[in-house]
């Protein structure tokens, strides 16, 4: 690869990451590119932190001649297979030695020291680099503080130094357009998994403007859980984050697979809106939610309870009406929520479930819009005063059985 191919990898490398080209393609186009000017790269993996609830790292891999797992993503190290491989390889040896790169000239006898040297020997493969790129403090968000890649071929004689150049060369390049597009990947799940897609979305659509709201009609949930205070009174303390992330879980899983949005998490209640072409729609859809939670309550707490962990069930409002669907806060700590007197009626009215004896509770003008298929089983159970609201409202029910 001579110095115009250097430059024309680079500048396709700057140009593929400021368009935001997957990683894997990233990776599957660089080696392309050098095995089309001559740097016989055969097999490559490409790995960089991630700042994500459920995995720790992801991978990309190329290979010249065989199908491969082009991402792969692993969860946080615990005791294990995919544990040991990681502490065998050349990515591990660079985060405690704090070294750079590393090569294994496997033809001319060098260590099988890392993880599938030994396979790659008896493949064909001749020679192995492996580099770790490091971002600065400035650079660094998380664990998203290095860029980790190999590279392998079965060339004669394996990398030559102009080989061994080119790629020092080249991948700090690679380095930054693949951190480029992690970064806008990990922007967009941190703003799904703490405001919700529908509120991450219109963030990341730049509506981001203090008191910038809409006036939308929907369906309102707020459920939390039965006797929750006791219990935290009485179970063992470590046993309660594990027993919110339970129910939360079982909450959160109905809700969006009905089509809601949870806009949020306050200890054990969470609100939550159904929008929909109408508000027949939306109110469906919560029940079908709720039908849903029913379902995962009833299995979460049968597991549970062979565990001989303690178990509880869910009070859930239901309401529909007018609320203002925005950002509002102070000019440097916003919060992307639902607000209007819907809102406060709806926490009012599963606070009276406990009192009322029942698990569900949903507001008069709720109930004139529930299904027909299920109107045979709403029942009224008069009018009760919700704090802070000035009149009596009638609440509702639907009988077991649906």
């Amino acid at each position: 690869m001579d110095d115009r191919h250097v430059i024309e990898t680079t500048a396709w490398l700057m140009q593929s990451g400021l368009k935001g080209t997957p990683e894997a393609d990233l990776l599957s186009g660089f080696c392309e590119r050098c095995n089309a000017n001559g740097l016989a790269v055969e097999r490559s993996v490409a790995v960089i932190d991630a700042l994500h609830p459920v995995y720790e790292r992801r991978a990309f891999r190329w290979d010249s001649r065989e199908p491969v797992e082009r991402v792969s993503e692993y969860g946080f190290a615990t005791p294990g297979v995919i544990a040991d491989n990681w502490n065998r390889s050349a990515f591990h040896y660079f985060e405690i030695t704090g070294t750079t790169e590393v090569r294994r000239r496997l033809a001319q006898g060098d260590p099988e020291d890392f993880y599938l040297l030994s396979e790659m020997r008896a493949a064909g493969f001749t020679d192995f680099v492996a580099m770790a790129h490091r971002f600065g403090d400035g650079g660094t968000i998380g664990e998203i503080d290095c860029f980790f890649s190999h590279f392998a071929t079965r060339q004669d004689g394996g990398f030559s130094d102009a080989d061994i150049a080119a790629l020092r060369e080249l991948l700090p390049c690679l380095a930054l357009a693949v951190k480029c597009v992690t970064l806008g990947g990990v922007a967009g799940t941190i703003a799904k998994v703490y405001l919700g897609q529908d509120a991450a979305n219109q963030v990341l659509n730049g509506k981001i403007s203090r008191g910038r709201s809409d006036r939308i009609s929907a369906a309102l949930w707020f459920s939390d859980l039965a006797n929750f205070t006791h219990i935290s009174d009485t179970v063992d303390p470590e046993e309660i984050i594990p027993m919110l992330n339970d129910y939360a879980d079982a909450v959160i899983s109905s809700v969006q697979e009905a089509g809601g949005e949870v806009l949020k998490l306050m200890g054990d209640g969470t609100l939550a809106i159904f929008k929909g072409a109408c508000t027949s729609d939306a109110c469906a859809a919560a029940l079908k939610a709720r039908t849903l939670l029913d379902k995962r309550l009833a299995n979460l707490n049968a597991q549970r309870r062979i565990e001989g962990r303690p178990v509880t069930d869910v009070y859930l409002g239901l309401h529909v009406g007018d609320v203002f669907y925005g950002n509002i806060g102070s000019q440097d700590r916003l919060d992307f929520t639902v607000i209007g007197p819907a809102v406060n009626e709806v926490s009012r009215i599963v606070s009276l479930c406990r009192s009322l004896h029942s698990k569900l509770l949903m507001s008069a003008s709720f109930a004139a819009i529930v299904p027909a298929s299920q109107m045979e089983n709403l029942q009224s159970i008069g009018l009760h005063v919700l704090r802070g609201v000035n009149r009596a409202q009638e609440l509702f029910t639907l009988m077991p059985g649906i």
